[in-house]
């Protein structure tokens, strides 16, 4: 599994890494936070490289790519991808964004509608109290320690400088922390279709994803018996469900296809 092409594009101050498999429709992959590339979309690329062109971006912060001392915002993510996609003059995508990243590609869809095929949003959230339980009140209490060490090894082996695996991690938990409520507007805005996945153990609740479901018109709604990603992307152990995943793959093509 190797890309067709990879390397970097300056966007809004900051140089940004991308990586391109495979060839057809546009399908942009948006890693969550703390990841990259690889480590959340390896199994769908290995899938998918066949059957569509597969646009992976490492976010602000995140792999490869520059970093910002500044805020991390979902917006600002947003934005940079748009721009990403103008230097590679791709004019409209589908976008898959997991965890964080399908809060970005929701922000995509409200700010630059334009581009926009179809979403697939995958274990995302729009409001705090679509968490689970005492999930925020987790997040005020997090320190370095407590980042998972599969992330911290993940990013130190694409970017092996110590401080900005530091600032990764103080953006990230700053942004959780600090999270304010979006207006339904940036759901009900949307005008492409839309596929919103979640597992029935996974940090939102499902209920929370059912309530995005109902605000995008022409949208789908696809709860699966895993935790957080394990529908797409190896667990932490490295175990895969792989029966799962090759389900959560053919109806995301399905959807893309249709």
């Amino acid at each position: 599994m190797d890309p067709k092409e990879k390397g970097y594009k300056q966007v809004n101050g900051i140089r940004m890494y991308y990586e391109i498999y495979g060839e057809g429709k546009p399908l942009v992959l948006i890693h969550g936070g703390g990841s990259s590339i690889l480590y959340d979309f390896r199994e769908v690329i290995a899938r998918l490289e066949s059957k569509f062109q597969l646009i992976g971006v490492d976010l602000q912060n995140h792999g490869r790519s520059d970093h910002r001392y500044v805020p991390e915002t979902f917006e600002q993510d947003a934005d940079d991808v748009a721009a990403l996609l103008g230097e590679l003059h791709i004019a409209k995508a589908s976008f898959w964004g997991f965890s964080n990243g399908g809060s970005t590609v929701m922000q995509i869809a409200h700010r630059h509608p334009g581009i926009v095929d179809k979403l697939v949003v995958a274990s995302a959230f729009y409001k705090r109290s679509g968490m689970i339980d005492g999930f925020f009140e987790g997040m005020q209490e997090a320190t370095f320690d407590s980042m998972p060490e599969p992330f911290k090894i993940n990013f130190l082996s694409l970017n092996p400088d110590f401080s900005k695996l530091e600032n990764l991690f103080d953006k990230d938990c700053k942004r959780m922390q600090t999270f304010e409520d979006w207006d339904d507007e940036v759901l009900t805005s949307m005008q492409s279709p839309a596929l919103f996945i979640s597992g029935d153990k996974d940090v939102m609740k499902p209920e929370h994803t059912l309530a995005m479901w109902r605000l995008v018109k022409d949208s789908q709604v696809m709860i699966l018996p895993a935790t957080h990603g394990v529908y797409m992307m190896a667990d932490f152990d490295g175990s895969l469900d792989t029966n799962l995943i090759d389900f959560t793959v053919k109806e995301v093509e399905k959807f893309l296809n249709q």
